[in-house]
C-alpha cells in the first residue's frame, strides 16, 4: 500500500484488505464455532493440538480486528482528498505501521502453523513439535515486527525513495529461491532418513510395558540372542495328520462370471484359493509350493490361533518361500469357526491380487464321520475386489468367489442354511440379507450368546473379518448383496430360491437399511468374561492418526500409532497369563480394522457404551473415524505376534506394531537387503 500512486489507489487498496480481512474473520469464526461444538469428548489427545490451531490463528485474528482494520478503515477514508496530489511521507509510513501490517503477516506464520499441525503431525505430540513449530511463528513476528518498524521509520523521511521495479521483483526472486533451496535440501535429507532398514531384527523395537515394570534382569533379549526363538514355537512335529493339504502358488490368467479377466496370483490356479474345511480338534498339515511368485509367498491362517511358528509372517515366523521352494505347516484345528487363510509377504500385493482362501473349522460336537454341510446348507462367501484388465480400479465390482454377477441356489424350504461372510478387501464391506429373517450366530470364529431374529439390518464385515448368518429357508426368495465404501456400481449377489427362479431385489437392496450393532446383540455370559473384572496386568493406549509425510523415500498421507510409523511404532510387551486391556482411539478420517495375530479380544466398550450384549470377541475391530473402543484379551500364546491394521494399505505405509512376549526371540529379518517384506 506504501507504494499507491495517490489517495485514491491507497483507499482502494485498504477498503479491499478490510473486506477481506472481515470475510476471513467470519470464515474463521464460523469454522471454530464447528469444531468446538462437534469435538467428540473421547479425543483428549488432539485437545493440545486443537489450543495450538486456535492460539497460534486466533490471537493474531483478534489483533487485526483491534488494531489494522481500525487504520485501515482510516486510511480508506483519505481518497476524498485530491487525486493528483501525492502521498506524503507520514501518509506511506501509515500504511507501514507495525499495528497495520504485524497481525495481518502474524495471521499468515499462525496459518501456516496450523497448516503444518492439521496435515504434518500425528497425535500425540512430542514436545518438540509442541514447541519448535510455536517458537518459530513467535521468532518469526518478532522479526518481522523489528523489520516493519525499520521501514517505517525510512519511510516517514522525505528522503525515501521508492524502489524500482526491477530491484523488488530481484529481492522477491531471491527469497523464493533461498526458500526452495532450504526446502530442496530438507526433502533430501528427509527422504534419506525416512528409508526404512536394510536389515533389522522384528524382535527390537520400542517396548511397552503397559504400566508394568520391564523385566527385572534387565534389557530384554532380542536380535535372535538369550531368548526362546519363535522357531521352536511349532505345531505337533509327529503324528500322522488327520488331513493333508498342498497349496500350490501360481500366476494364472483368471476369467470371472461376468467375462473380465484377472491377471491373478492364485492357490491351485483358482480364484479364491481351495476351501479348506477339517473338524475341530485334528491335526492339519498343509505344505505350500511356490511355483513363480518371485516375491515369495507363506501362509497366514486369519483369525485361527495356530502356535507362533505356523502362523506365517515373513521375517517375523518363517523366511518367504521363494520360487521352487517348499514349507509345511502342521497344527491343531483347535477352534471351531470361520477363517481365512492369505499370503503374509507382501500381503497388500499378494493378497490384493487373489493369495487367499477360506478356512472352515466345523464343531467337534458332530457325530464322527457327519459333515455340517450334510445337516444345513452351508455357504462360504468369500467377498474380494479383483482389479480386471482394462477396468478403471473404482468400477471393479465386488466378487463373491470368482463370481462377480448374480448367482442362483436352489434350496427347499425349511432348510437350515448358514452363510460365512468373509470380507478379504481392504474396506468394510456392507451386506444385505433379503427376504427373510435370520441371526448372526459368530462373529471372528466365535459363536454368540443367544442370538435374536433380525430382519432389514446391514451386516458391515471389517477388512479381514467374517460374520456367520444363519436362517431357516422360507418359502420366497432370499436375496443376498453386498456393497463396498470405496466401490462402484452393482455387485455380486446371491439369490436363494425354492424353485431356482431369479427375483429382482433391485430396489430393496438400494435402500440403506439399519446397522447390526453387535455391543447389544444377543446375552451376556458372565462364565466367558469372568477374567475380565476390571484387574488388568498391563493397559495399553494406542492413538491412531493420519499425517502427510516421508516414509521408505515416498512422500504420501501415512496412518500412525501413538505417532509413529514401523518401526517407531510401540511394541507391546506382555508375560504368559497376563491380562491385558487396550484402548484404541481413532483420530483420523479412516477406518481402521486393527487385527491382532494369534489371540482374539474381547470388546469391553465403544465410546464410553459398555458392551451389553453376547460377549463380542474378534480378532480384527474396524475402528472407524473418531471411535475409542476398549478391547482385552488373555496373553496365552506365547511368542512375537504381529498387531496391524487390515487394510493392507494402511499396514504396509507403517501402520503396524508387534505384540511380544517377554523372554522370546526371533531369527528372522525383514529389510529391503532381505527376501522378507511382511506387508
Amino acid at each position: 500500500m506504501a507504494y499507491s500512486s495517490g489517495y485514491k489507489q491507497l483507499g482502494r487498496r485498504s477498503l479491499g484488505l478490510v473486506i477481506l480481512i472481515l470475510l476471513i474473520e467470519i470464515l474463521a469464526l464460523t469454522k471454530a464455532v464447528i469444531i468446538l461444538t462437534t469435538w467428540p469428548t473421547g479425543w483428549p489427545a488432539m485437545q493440545v493440538k486443537l489450543a495450538l490451531e486456535l492460539a497460534l490463528f486466533g490471537v493474531p485474528a483478534v489483533a487485526t480486528l483491534v488494531w489494522s482494520v481500525p487504520r485501515l478503515w482510516r486510511l480508506a477514508r483519505l481518497d476524498k482528498r485530491p487525486q493528483g496530489e501525492a502521498l506524503p511521507a507520514e501518509v506511506r509510513a501509515s500504511a507501514t505501521h507495525i499495528a497495520v501490517a504485524l497481525p495481518m503477516q502474524a495471521v499468515m506464520l499462525g496459518a501456516m502453523a496450523v497448516l503444518f499441525y492439521t496435515y504434518f503431525t500425528a497425535v500425540p505430540l512430542p514436545v518438540k513439535l509442541i514447541v519448535v513449530p510455536t517458537l518459530l511463528a513467535f521468532v518469526g513476528t518478532f522479526v518481522q515486527g523489528y523489520r516493519l518498524h525499520r521501514r517505517y521509520l525510512a519511510m516517514r523521511s522525505p528522503a525515501w525513495t521508492k524502489p524500482r521495479l526491477g530491484v523488488r521483483v530481484l529481492r522477491a526472486a531471491a527469497g523464493v529461491l533461498a526458500a526452495a533451496a532450504v526446502l530442496w535440501i530438507w526433502l533430501s535429507t528427509a527422504s534419506q532418513m525416512s528409508h526404512l532398514p536394510a536389515e533389522m531384527n522384528m524382535a527390537a523395537g520400542v517396548m511397552d510395558y503397559g504400566g508394568s515394570a520391564a523385566p527385572a534382569n534387565g534389557e530384554h533379549a532380542h536380535h535372535g540372542v538369550g531368548g526362546m526363538s519363535v522357531a521352536t514355537l511349532t505345531g505337533p512335529r509327529e503324528g500322522t495328520p488327520d488331513q493333508r493339504f498342498t497349496l500350490t502358488a501360481v500366476k494364472k490368467t483368471i476369467t470371472l462370471s461376468s467375462g473380465q479377466q484377472v491377471e491373478a496370483w492364485t492357490f491351485n490356479g483358482q480364484l479364491p484359493g481351495p476351501e479348506l474345511r477339517v473338524k475341530q480338534g485334528q491335526l492339519i498339515e498343509v505344505t505350500l509350493v511356490n511355483a513363480d511368485i518371485e516375491d515369495g509367498v507363506t501362509l497366514h491362517w486369519h483369525g485361527l490361533d495356530v502356535p507362533n511358528a505356523e502362523d506365517g509372517v515373513a521375517g517375523v515366523t518363517q523366511n518367504a518361500v521363494l520360487p521352487g521352494q517348499t514349507y509345511v505347516y502342521r497344527f491343531i484345528a483347535s477352534d471351531a469357526g470361520t477363517y481365512w487363510y492369505h499370503s503374509h509377504q507382501q500381503s497388500y500385493i499378494g493378497a490384493g491380487k487373489g493369495l487367499f482362501g477360506s478356512l472352515i473349522v466345523e464343531p467337534q460336537a458332530l457325530q464322527k464321520g457327519q459333515s455340517l454341510s450334510q445337516m444345513v446348507v452351508d455357504i462360504p462367501i468369500v467377498a474380494h475386489t479383483y482389479i480386471a484388465l482394462g477396468v478403471a480400479p473404482n468400477k471393479n465390482m465386488i466378487s463373491f468367489g470368482a463370481s462377480d454377477s448374480r448367482q442362483i441356489k436352489q434350496i427347499a424350504p425349511g432348510t437350515p442354511v448358514r452363510l460365512r461372510l468373509i470380507n478379504t478387501d481392504n474396506e468394510p464391506t456392507r451386506f444385505k440379507l433379503l427376504g427373510t429373517h435370520f441371526q448372526v450366530a459368530a462373529i471372528d470364529g466365535t459363536d454368540l450368546h443367544e442370538p435374536s431374529d433380525l430382519v432389514d439390518q446391514d451386516l458391515v464385515v471389517a477388512s479381514g473379518g467374517r460374520y456367520d448368518v444363519t436362517f431357516i429357508m422360507p418359502r420366497g426368495n432370499v436375496f443376498l448383496g453386498s456393497i463396498s465404501y470405496k466401490r462402484e456400481g452393482s455387485h455380486a449377489s446371491l439369490v436363494m430360491s425354492p424353485d431356482g427362479m431369479d427375483a429382482d431385489f433391485s430396489v430393496v437392496a438400494a435402500k440403506r437399511n439399519v446397522t447390526f450393532d453387535p455391543l447389544t446383540y444377543g446375552s451376556p455370559d458372565k462364565k466367558a468374561i469372568a477374567a475380565f473384572n476390571g484387574h488388568y496386568d498391563r493397559e495399553f493406549q494406542l492413538i491412531l492418526d493420519k499425517r502427510l509425510g516421508l516414509y521408505n523415500g515416498a512422500f504420501n498421507y501415512s496412518f500412525t500409532i501413538n505417532g509413529k510409523l514401523f518401526p517407531d511404532t510401540p511394541m507391546l510387551m506382555v508375560k504368559e497369563g497376563d491380562v491385558v486391556k487396550t484402548t484404541i482411539v481413532n483420530h483420523s478420517s479412516a477406518n481402521h480394522p486393527m487385527h491382532l495375530h494369534g489371540h482374539h479380544m474381547i470388546v469391553l466398550s465403544r465410546n464410553g457404551q459398555l458392551s451389553s450384549g453376547s460377549p463380542w470377541w474378534v480378532d480384527t475391530l474396524n475402528v472407524g473415524p473418531g471411535e475409542t473402543y476398549e478391547v482385552a484379551f488373555i496373553a496365552d500364546n506365547p511368542g512375537l505376534w504381529m498387531d496391524h491394521c487390515h487394510n493392507l494399505q494402511h499396514a504396509t505405509a507403517g501402520m503396524t506394531m508387534h505384540l511380544m512376549y517377554e523372554g522370546i526371540t526371533t531369527p528372522y529379518s525383514v529389510g529391503s537387503s532381505t527376501q522378507n517384506h511382511p506387508e
